[in-house]
């Protein structure tokens, strides 16, 4: 799960919270899956350990830059650290003091954890930090499940994606071009269920 840490409005959080209680957690324990995200106490990781917490747990990890992240006898070194998410139940603190710098290790953790298995990146909402997700995970074959209507990077993506070809910005045209790119209305329970299921069934 990558994207929106603090650019979520009310409305979107309220629908990414529903969606993630009544969709994505189920799907990931009906799969019995790994959920990997940032980690901290903050937007669309908060919302993924609120619905673990919901629910029967599933193992969920948090990668993050270890200079980024505050938690009991650690100050990170970014002054806008955050606090990791108590409801996570797994962590990998990589190497850097940016926000970004776990980018290349959250994809990493994720083949690694997927052994050869479906994995699928989602991706709601988000800034350049999660196009950067985005990039690392198509590198390595992953498909990257776009929830439209989450504003921001998502959006974005989503309108790219309906014709790459007329997109002028050739970062958001590569990635929309990805035929592992795919695109599905955050409203629509269904339609999101039924891609997470076609994506972890591989």
């Amino acid at each position: 799960m990558v994207g929106g840490a603090g650019g979520l409005t009310d409305d979107v959080t309220r629908i990414l919270g529903a969606v993630f209680t009544d969709v994505i957690a189920p799907a990931i324990r009906t799969h019995q899956a790994v959920a990997v995200d940032g980690g901290t106490d903050a937007g669309v990781m908060r919302l993924l350990g609120r619905s673990r917490a919901a629910g029967f747990p599933f193992p969920l990890v948090g990668v993050a830059a270890v200079g980024t992240v505050t938690f009991p006898g650690h100050v990170g070194a970014n002054p806008d650290a955050a606090p990791l998410d108590r409801h996570h139940s797994h962590f990998v603190l990589a190497p850097g003091d940016t926000w970004g710098d776990e980018a290349p290790y959250l994809a990493a953790v994720v083949s690694h954890l997927a052994a050869g298995r479906p994995s699928v990146t989602v991706l709601a909402n988000g800034g350049e930090i999660a196009l950067t997700d985005a990039e690392h995970s198509l590198a390595q074959g992953r498909p990257v499940l776009i929830l439209a209507g989450t504003g921001r990077a998502a959006d974005t993506l989503a309108t790219a994606a309906a014709d790459p070809a007329r997109c002028r910005d050739e970062r958001l045209a590569a990635i929309a071009a990805s035929p592992l790119v795919r695109v599905v209305d955050v409203t629509d329970r269904t339609a999101v269920a039924a891609e997470l299921d076609d994506l972890l069934s591989g």
